[in-house]
């Protein structure tokens, strides 16, 4: 980690937390992101547009802070392939998992839910032995 962006982060949090809540108390939704996209074509029509608003503020945040400040430079150091398994590890583990990381972890656990929280222990676990398995074991190997 190179910078420490406290102020940022709070506030970054702070806006996961609250649409979050509103999510919760306008919809009696769960702002779980594979869920949403998941169901985004499947869904009743009438729970078809606040899927689609979901993900078009997903996919336009990031340009519209770019019309406000400069995006934060990135650097993928994987490769295309291992991306490509990576992304489908990620979504068989949604699908097994009956969730993601932001319906469990954000909104389960704010909910007290032992399923999330049993799930969000689950996805750091297997986080951590991945980047060291891949850091120490494949690397040096």
């Amino acid at each position: 980690m190179t910078t420490f962006t406290p102020l940022q982060s709070l506030f970054g949090g702070l806006l996961i937390g609250f649409s979050t809540l509103l999510m919760i108390r306008l919809l009696g939704k769960i702002a779980g992101i594979s869920g949403i996209v998941g169901q985004l074509w499947s869904a009743p029509k009438g729970d078809r547009a606040w899927r689609a608003a979901f993900v078009l503020g997903l996919v336009l945040s990031p340009l519209l802070y770019a019309l406000l400040a400069p995006l934060p430079q990135t650097q993928i150091m994987a490769s295309t392939p291992w991306l490509i398994v990576s992304g489908l590890l990620v979504g068989f583990g949604t699908r097994l998992g009956s969730g993601c990381t932001s319906g469990h972890g954000v909104c389960g656990l704010s909910r007290l839910s032992l399923r999330s929280l049993v799930a969000t222990l689950t996805f750091m676990a297997v986080a951590m032995l991945v980047v060291w398995l891949v850091r120490h074991v494949l690397v040096a190997g």
